[in-house]
């Protein structure tokens, strides 16, 4: 199990254990455009000629919960959307892969999350994107799911650094959490917001793996060992991690270290978009299942090099005993 559930606040009622992971936070819709050579300037009234367009979810609720369902967790979503198409989009998906959506409520005057992701050749995106919805996350939200929260052994919480208003009560947010015998995950996105928010709540929380980019402008520094050790500094006793893109994810818990490789794709790589939430997902399912942390996160590498085989971030993803075999193979 992971992270070992936390003890409940006094006079707090322990629900039943009937999800695996609670995935609060960020989703919307990607516009997937490919292939755009990203390293020409569209111009100004230049026509491109792309594949046809595609149409996914994408935010950390749809790509990591949808991730940790294929990868055989009990998954529910929490998160806002707007009262629109996009917003009814995502929810039938998240229904159409096995996800609760109890948790997903419209925001009466927000738009639904949405990006225009342009893919290259190689894989590599670039996005435009409007945030919508989520960034009127805030603390009064998180409240009002806490009855949910009392079911979840886990819950994942993203974009740090994309919900503003969730940003200064972070701490606040993840001991109410906490309160209700819920561990907590966080994920970051864009630069990752600053380390003074994100500093009171890392004693609070059982695992962190952010990017390099983003580590390296909360922190300073650009030495993955340095960072952990940052982290280490305000209070982070968990799973902390720094993920390395090709060169993999350096991850750390107690004094044990485990450089864990990036994974051979086991198909053409067609989008890279998502890889970074399949790897936190298959890290979560593997503590969930009891694995160490090398093998928790060799499924989080092979999760992600499935990912990079499909348009969006889910269409790639594979079921949990052939993600196994993938990441069985190069251990």
């Amino acid at each position: 199990m992971f992270p070992g559930r936390p003890a409940a606040e006094p006079g707090c009622i322990m629900a039943p254990h009937d999800i695996d992971c609670l995935v609060l936070g960020t989703s919307g819709v990607d516009v997937v455009v490919r292939p755009v050579d990203l390293a020409r300037p569209i111009g100004g009234g230049r026509l491109v000629h792309v594949e046809p367009l595609d149409l996914t979810t994408g935010g950390i609720v749809c790509n990591s919960g949808i991730a940790l369902r294929t990868l055989g967790l009990e998954v529910a979503a929490a998160g806002l959307v707007g009262d629109d198409l996009w917003g009814r989009i995502v929810r039938e998906r998240l229904v159409d892969a096995g996800i609760d959506v109890v948790g997903i409520e419209p925001h009466p005057t927000e738009a639904t999350s949405s990006s225009a992701v342009l893919v290259d050749p190689g894989g590599e995106r670039s996005f435009a994107h409007h945030v919508g919805a989520p960034r009127a996350t805030d603390t009064a939200f998180v409240r009002r799911q806490l009855p949910l929260f009392a079911r979840a052994r886990m819950a994942l919480i993203g974009y740090v650094g994309l919900m503003p208003r969730l940003g200064g009560d972070l701490a606040a947010a993840v001991a109410a959490i906490r309160g209700t015998g819920c561990g907590v995950a966080l994920e970051t996105s864009d630069d990752g917001g600053p380390l003074a928010e994100l500093a009171a709540a890392l004693p609070l929380v059982d695992c962190f793996v952010p990017s390099l980019a983003e580590a390296a402008q909360q922190t300073g520094m650009s030495d993955p060992r340095a960072i952990i050790d940052c982290y280490r500094g305000h209070g982070a006793e968990g799973i902390v991690g720094v993920k390395l893109g090709t060169l993999g994810v350096l991850l750390s818990h107690g004094e044990v270290f485990e450089h864990i490789p990036c994974l051979p794709a086991p198909g053409p790589i067609v989008d890279t978009t998502g890889a970074g939430d399949a790897f936190l997902a298959g890290l979560l399912a593997g503590r969930h299942r009891g694995m160490s942390l090398r093998a928790a996160g060799l499924l989080g590498a092979a999760t992600a090099a499935c990912c990079v085989t499909g348009l969006g971030g889910t269409a790639g993803l594979r079921s949990f005993a052939e993600t196994w075999r993938l990441a069985t193979a190069e251990a």
